[in-house]
């Protein structure tokens, strides 16, 4: 005799007992099935997921026209050729670290589907960025050999990335799982590298100049993607910071001092190597900014990447010198889940750099 599926259902009563509980889940170490993306429980996950896709853009609607006749045509100077040639070899090799971070080792120790809807969505993102850094590469006529290996050659972009590498490594592990204290604080240490000093610090001096080459009319087409890529950087780094304080909420033995001091430690070291970096692209003052200006810059960043995590200011007293970043994608509009829930979302679109 065959049986329906409402006989089925009929016959075991036991089959509702498994169903995946809201209260049940866990960003890590949760033990419930990582396949049932709903009853949410994390909803912020899921709406940075709707805004991001929200955001959705691709490198080739930008067009470069203007930023190869200009590239070609000498209206650069060598400082500024050498600060985005700098800034490229920088971040063609950082987006390709973040992603194989999220794909090889974040997204196998996340336990909450909400939270693994936003990473993959995420590791498109990072995808995208390669992808948009390649096209200014290839349009601009640059040697992709001494570009895409800066992060082997120049000291400056080598050091932060081998900051990062130990911190990856970790992940990717195929033998690394969470479930202790020292596995979990590992975790919870990496988390707060990539959102917090990666994407929410290491980034920014980059962001900066290539902005501000925008703002005098120079590199436009570069600008404005690069302006795509900080709003999907913020979003990142947010989500980053509501996944950290989700799992200090869920796990408070993990915020132990000594761990608190080997964060704060890191976040000295981060703005340390990124005002190298600083120093290197900008020998010399250009576009209205020079390296000191960035050492403030620096610590007002990681003055909030801190306190959004619950840490008290490495700096404080630090300020903004570059407000016009604010016309960019608003400082003090950027906002994670434990302060105030973003709702100011744009989709892709042609930028005005008037």
């Amino acid at each position: 005799m065959s049986l329906s599926f409402d006989d089925v259902a009929v016959a075991s009563p036991t089959s509702a007992e498994g169903r995946v509980n809201a209260v049940d889940k866990r960003i890590i170490n949760g033990k419930t099935d990582v396949n049932q993306l709903v009853p949410f429980k994390y909803k912020w996950a899921w709406e940075k997921y709707l805004a991001q896709c929200a955001n959705h853009w691709m490198p080739q609607e930008v067009n470069m026209q203007r930023d190869i006749e200009q590239w070609k045509s000498g209206q650069l100077s060598a400082d500024e050729m050498r600060v985005v040639k700098r800034n490229l070899g920088f971040f063609v090799t950082a987006d390709s670290l973040a992603a194989n971070n999220i794909v090889l080792g974040t997204y196998r120790q996340i336990t909450a589907p909400e939270c693994r809807q936003f990473l993959l969505r995420q590791a498109f993102d990072e995808a995208i960025h390669t992808h948009a850094y390649q096209y200014i590469v290839e349009s601009l006529g640059l040697d992709e050999g001494e570009v895409f290996n800066a992060y082997h050659e120049i000291p400056s972009i080598r050091n932060k990335d081998n900051f990062l590498i130990p911190f990856i490594d970790a992940l990717t592990n195929p033998e690394f799982k969470t479930g202790t204290l020292e596995n979990d604080q590992t975790l919870l240490k990496s988390l707060i590298v990539f959102a917090c000093i990666m994407e929410g610090l290491f980034f920014y001096v980059g962001f900066v100049q290539i902005l501000a080459l925008g703002r005098q009319n120079k590199m436009t087409g570069a600008a404005e993607q690069y302006q795509y890529i900080l709003r999907d950087e913020s979003m990142h780094c947010n989500f980053g910071i509501d996944m950290i304080n989700t799992i200090k909420l869920e796990n408070p033995h993990l915020w132990t001092e000594a761990f608190q001091k080997e964060i704060t430690e890191l976040f000295e070291q981060a703005v340390d190597l990124e005002y190298a970096y600083a120093e290197d692209t900008m020998p010399r003052g250009i576009l209205g900014l020079n390296a000191p200006m960035f050492k403030e810059y620096l610590r007002f960043i990681c003055n909030r990447r801190m306190v959004q995590i619950g840490l008290p200011e490495l700096f404080p007293g630090a300020n903004n010198p570059f407000p016009w970043m604010s016309e960019m994608i608003d400082l003090k509009k950027e906002k994670n889940f434990f302060e105030t829930r973003v709702t100011e979302y744009q989709t892709g679109g042609a930028l005005n750099w008037d």
